[in-house]
């Protein structure tokens, strides 16, 4: 039987680089002959998708915080049963864009929730399943919303994405919160969390991330 393989998430507001850095690490691994899976949340299978679309579309209206942060756990819970914990029985490495974290800055902070209930449905609905590393991209909050405002335009403009502006609709003072979150979730765990200043060229970002990997994972 192959050893459990590693489980490392990529998380930081949107429009801080997490896409392009997942595809620039798996590309790194692979290249040394590791098995990668890439991943990202919400989403990652097809029921996840679909939540995906209802979560992201900037014409859902109506949905509560609440049932915000059930959907997210909903297409979480089914991830790990369908795509993660299958690839880490492989061996394999698993780079998936966002986690619970994410859920826990976004609606627990973002939406007001706090923390609690956040955590709660995490160790009910995904078995407390914990990433090996989590990769904080850490930008300005005005910067990295207007990179998304942007990158989302650029999309809806060449109509070969889908439509994904819900959350970039929001207040700066949101985005505020998320990103101190973020720094405190990275606070309270140090040993997991490494806060990555992501100001610098995608290039330079790599490099410190994949030292980073390497030494962490010991690969």
């Amino acid at each position: 039987m192959p050893a459990r393989g590693k489980f490392i998430t990529f998380e930081g507001l949107d429009g801080s680089g997490k896409s392009t850095q997942v595809e620039k690490l798996a590309r790194s691994l692979r290249a040394h002959g590791i098995s990668v899976t890439v991943t990202r949340e919400p989403g990652g299978t097809a029921a996840g998708e679909k939540i995906r679309d209802v979560l992201l579309h900037s014409a859902t209206a109506g949905v509560t915080p609440l049932t915000e942060m059930a959907l997210m756990f909903a297409s979480r819970a089914q991830h790990i049963h369908e795509v993660i914990l299958p690839a880490l029985a492989e061996g394999r490495i698993v780079l998936c864009d966002r986690f619970t974290d994410s859920t826990e800055a976004y609606q627990g902070a973002g939406r007001k929730l706090g923390t609690k209930p956040v955590l709660e449905m995490h160790e009910i609905l995904c078995g407390n399943l914990q990433p090996d590393l989590t990769i904080l991209l850490d930008h300005e909050v005005a910067f990295s919303v207007e990179r998304a405002r942007r990158r989302n335009r650029k999309h809806k403009g060449g109509h070969s994405e889908r439509d994904e502006n819900r959350f970039e609709q929001e207040n700066r003072a949101f985005f505020g919160r998320v990103r101190h979150t973020y720094l405190a979730i990275a606070a309270r765990d140090p040993q997991r969390v490494h806060v990555i200043n992501a100001r610098g060229t995608p290039a330079v970002t790599h490099a410190v991330i994949l030292e980073l990997v390497r030494r962490k994972l010991k690969i």
